[in-house]
């Protein structure tokens, strides 16, 4: 059979029915690492639908009878055929798929970049205006709003307002500075820029618009959960609740910011993590989705 409407269908509904699904369900939010990573699995099997069914529309019966091994030597890399010269299809059939990787890893390459120079002329001005503290592992600047903000990447910086200083108690500063280093660690700005690559390349699509929209919200919450191992939810929240109104640099994050109403909610209110089967099963299909693409174009029962 031609796999070229399964493969639509299965993309269309990636890209437009899970979404809806995921955003209705009241479990990320109490898992946000892993609904981080579930937002991330659709769209690697998005993309990987919309390749394999560029490369089916370009040679929809090449390797219906060979399974896998002729789905591999349609794309140049099958042996012991005796052909080395692919025909035009199979270069389009190659052409396709790659372009779409193409875009997608100059859409990362180009949010990562930009990203880091944003925060490198960041890092320098508040080099050189605010100054160390050895005490708190941070910057502290002459700023008379209680502030707090991370710059990721190959020179960290957290970076600390001196009235958030002045302001807050060593409690309540303590889980700031952790929930900042819970972003640094992480590596938050590269989950995020990948995100940012997928919105970039498929624009208008539900999946990468809310995936974008999402991921940003969940890492502030994997990096509240960060805090609140050592921390009260008390101290996270009134500090979040101080800093909501400051601005927050191009390419860093904040402890305050627009999402904070959402994680003062989760953060004060019960603390309820999945049930380990259930995690378990949601981290397996997280792991299996990119795959069935591949399953749809190459079913094992062929050859």
């Amino acid at each position: 059979m031609n796999a070229v409407p399964v493969l639509v269908g299965y993309t269309a509904a990636v890209g437009f029915v899970a979404p809806r699904l995921l955003l209705r369900a009241g479990w990320p939010h109490r898992a946000p690492a892993l609904a981080s990573a579930v937002w991330h699995a659709l769209l690697i099997s998005f993309s990987i639908g919309i390749a394999l069914a560029a490369y089916n529309l370009a040679m929809p019966t090449e390797h219906l009878e060979a399974g896998l091994v002729g789905l591999l030597h349609s794309c140049g890399l099958g042996v012991g055929t005796g052909e080395s010269d692919p025909h035009a299809a199979d270069q389009l059939a190659v052409v396709l798929p790659a372009a779409i990787g193409l875009a997608l890893s100059a859409a990362f390459a180009f949010h990562v970049v930009r990203a880091r120079r944003a925060r490198t002329r960041h890092r320098e001005a508040v080099d050189l205006v605010g100054r160390h503290s050895a005490r708190l592992r941070a910057i502290v600047l002459p700023y008379d709003v209680p502030a707090a903000y991370c710059l990721p990447g190959r020179r960290p910086r957290v970076v600390i307002s001196d009235a958030a200083v002045r302001e807050l108690t060593p409690e309540q500063l303590g889980a700031v500075l952790a929930h900042e280093q819970g972003h640094i660690v992480g590596r938050h700005h590269l989950v995020l820029a990948a995100a940012e690559a997928y919105q970039s390349v498929f624009r208008g699509l539900p999946l990468a618009r809310h995936a974008r929209e999402q991921t940003a919200l969940l890492l502030e919450m994997v990096a509240d959960d960060r805090a609140l191992r050592r921390h009260s939810g008390e101290a996270l929240a009134t500090a979040m609740y101080e800093m909501a109104a400051a601005r927050t640099p191009k390419g860093a994050f904040a402890a305050g910011g627009h999402t904070v109403l959402i994680r003062l909610k989760r953060v004060l209110g019960p603390r309820k993590t999945p049930h380990r089967a259930f995690w378990v099963s949601v981290a397996s299909l997280a792991v299996v989705v990119p795959l069935l693409p591949l399953l749809v174009a190459c079913p094992p029962g062929l050859g």
